[in-house]
């Protein structure tokens, strides 16, 4: 269980800066984390005593409730720095997000204090082996004492590993979604660490096994009333994938930068005494430096579309904020790999050598970027566009 006393941190700009600090601090030994797959658990205990897990707290519950403007260039900065530890608190900013919208008003005070403490979620959400991502097949039963049994299989649990909580995915006897909150050490909970990913290697995204898991009323939330109205939840767990998805390419790009500017060699056809000087480098560098500030730009507008659906929340703010998070997820899809593969195409034969471990940006933009499709993305912009189809309220969009 997490043992530091946290920050609360008090505004947006405290967020960014405090983001900005641990980005550096994480940065140095980033390389050599993913080469030896050393899990950050000193790294995470400085990500919680920082305060930086409780920002998107609601005001009245103690919190700076973070625009989520703020909240995307938090993960942005992170993910720049190491695209692993960005990856592991995404799934806890999603659940305190339930929380804000299903949950009772005991529990947000017990679990929003909770998170100010410091205290980090996990996930127990994706499975293995069934028809789709949404056929989920854990249960949570009934017990005649009011108390609910939780048994299943999860996959993919990035986080849970490091967790105080571990919010599970569960459906009822009615075959309704509902979230369990779980104490990590809570009786026949099991995180099993064999997450063998080529990218992300440090997220610890192993399997939870649940084996009659007894979860008290009071630690359920009913997770499918959230998609009987317009909602963000899909939108805010989106946007922050694709801020780790742009982080990873600015990180990508400025390693590019920093590898050619003081390891490269020019080449003799370009008369110059530098690679830097290369005219042709300039060229490509320019070439992705704009696609990095397109991807940076599209995040941007659609953080605030998201925030103005926030203040305004209706069908159509929500609709527009799910499209604006769709185009900028597919846009630092496709940047992410581009620029962590352009990495090696402008800095040279020596950065392919694996005791430079370069290649992790590439292996981090191609492994997170499979988290889900782009193509689908792209679909439901074009059916809005032409037919003013509104996206569905799945919660992945």
């Amino acid at each position: 269980m997490t043992s530091v006393t946290a920050h609360v941190i008090a505004d947006d700009a405290e967020a960014l800066a405090v983001a900005a600090g641990l980005a550096e601090a994480f940065r140095t030994e980033a390389p050599v984390r993913d080469a030896e797959r050393r899990l950050p658990y000193a790294e995470l205990e400085q990500l919680s005593a920082s305060g930086l897990l409780g920002v998107t707290v609601p005001a009245d519950h103690g919190g700076a409730d973070v625009r989520q403007e703020t909240l995307a260039e938090v993960f942005r900065l992170l993910a720049s720095a190491d695209a692993s530890l960005a990856q592991i608190p995404q799934n806890h900013f999603v659940y305190v997000n339930v929380l804000r919208r299903q949950g009772t008003t005991e529990q947000r005070k017990f679990f929003f204090g909770e998170v100010l403490a410091g205290r980090r979620f996990g996930n127990a959400q994706s499975e293995a082996g069934t028809r789709h991502v949404q056929d989920i097949r854990t249960r949570l039963l009934p017990l005649p004492d009011g108390s609910h049994e939780l048994t299943g299989v999860k996959h993919y649990s990035t986080g849970a590993l490091f967790a105080d909580w571990i919010p599970v995915l569960a459906r009822a006897a009615d075959d309704n979604l509902y979230v369990a909150y779980v104490p990590r050490n809570a009786d026949g909970l099991t995180v099993v660490d064999d997450w063998d990913g080529m990218g992300q290697r440090t997220t610890a995204s192993g399997t939870v096994r649940l084996d009659a898991v007894t979860v008290p009323a009071d630690r359920v939330v009913p997770h499918h009333l959230t998609f009987r109205g317009p909602q963000l939840l899909g939108a805010v767990a989106q946007l922050l994938h694709a801020a780790i998805d742009a982080g990873i390419a600015g990180g990508a790009l400025a390693e590019a930068a920093e590898f050619v500017r003081t390891k490269s060699r020019p080449w003799f056809e370009s008369g110059v005494d530098t690679a830097a000087e290369d005219p042709l480098l300039i060229q490509r560098f320019g070439e992705l430096d704009l696609q990095v500030r397109a991807t940076e730009a599209l995040l941007g507008v659609a953080a605030r579309a998201v925030d103005a659906a926030r203040d305004e929340l209706t069908d159509a703010s929500a609709a527009e904020a799910s499209l604006a998070v769709a185009a900028a997820k597919a846009h630092t899809t496709a940047t992410a790999v581009l620029v962590a593969d352009a990495l090696f195409e402008v800095s040279g034969t020596r950065a392919a050598l694996d005791s430079l471990n370069l290649h992790r940006y590439w292996r981090d933009a191609r492994t997170h970027t499979l988290h889900d499709p782009a193509r689908w993305k792209i679909q439901h912009l074009g059916r809005h566009v032409l037919n003013g189809t509104r996206p569905p309220r799945h919660g992945l969009l």
